[in-house]
C-alpha cells in the first residue's frame, strides 16, 4: 500500500514530514492541500484532520495526523537511518527541541515575523510593524535557547534527528526576513548547523517554490 502525505510543500510541518520520508528513503505520494484556498476545510480533509490542518498521513490503512507522531512513525516503521537517538538523554533533548520549535519558535518566527514581512506583502497588504517586532523579539529568544541546546555538528549530535527536521523549514522562512536572517546569522552554532543541513539532498528537494 502506498504512503500518502497530505499537505502543501509550502507548509513547514508538511515539509518536516516530507524531510523524514526523504531521509528514510521511503517511496511516497504527496497530495497537495492548499490551505490558502480553503482546501483544509473540505469534508474529505476534515475526515483526515479534524482541525483542517496539515500534514495528514496514511500508510497501509493506518491514518495519522500531528507532525511529531507522523515523523516518529516514519522513523520506526521503515528501514533506513535512524532519526531518533538511541541514547535516552539525546532522545529527550530531541523531543525537547521539537517542543520548543512547536510552542515558541514557530509562533513567533512564522506566526508573527514571517507572516507580517513575507506573507502579508505577497497578498498585497501592509505589514504590522508592532506584530513583526514582537515576532522578532520572540524569535531571538528562541534562537538563543536553541543555540544553547545544540550539541555537536547537528542539534543532537553528529547524526540527523527529528529535531533537525523540525527546525529546518522554520529557519528557511525566517532567513527570508532581513532582521530574522541577521539574528540567525549571529548565532554561530546554528549558522554552522544550517550550512550542513541546507546542503542535504532532502532539504534541497523539499525546498518550497514560492511566487
Amino acid at each position: 500500500m502506498p504512503v500518502i502525505l497530505y499537505g502543501p510543500g509550502y507548509s513547514t510541518y508538511a515539509r518536516t514530514a516530507l524531510l523524514a520520508l526523504e531521509e528514510k528513503g521511503v517511496a511516497y505520494q504527496q497530495q497537495d492541500v492548499d490551505l490558502f484556498t480553503g482546501k483544509g476545510q473540505a469534508p474529505e480533509h476534515l475526515a483526515r484532520q479534524p482541525w483542517g490542518k496539515v500534514p495528514a498521513f496514511e500508510h497501509d490503512g493506518f491514518a495519522l495526523f500531528e507532525t511529531l507522531a507522523i515523523t516518529r512513525y516514519i522513523d520506526e516503521a521503515f528501514p533506513g537511518p535512524a532519526l531518533q537517538p538511541a541514547d535516552v538523554k539525546a532522545r529527550a533533548r530531541m523531543t525537547q527541541i521539537c517542543g520548543i520549535v512547536d510552542s515558541y519558535a514557530y509562533p513567533m518566527m512564522l506566526g508573527k515575523l514571517v507572516w507580517q514581512e513575507v506573507v502579508v506583502p505577497m497578498q498585497g497588504g501592509t505589514p504590522n510593524a508592532e506584530i513583526a517586532a514582537e515576532g522578532l523579539a520572540g524569535a531571538k529568544k528562541a534562537l538563543d535557547v536553541l543555540e544553547g541546546l545544540a550539541a555537536g555538528d547537528l542539534l543532537c549530535g553528529g547524526a540527523v534527528t527529528l529535531a533537525d527536521l523540525h527546525l529546518v523549514p522554520v529557519v528557511d522562512y525566517l532567513r527570508m526576513t532581513k532582521e530574522g536572517g541577521a539574528a540567525f546569522a549571529a548565532r554561530p552554532k546554528l549558522s554552522a548547523w544550517w550550512e550542513k543541513m541546507n546542503a542535504r539532498p532532502s532539504v534541497v528537494k523539499t525546498r518550497p517554490k514560492l511566487g
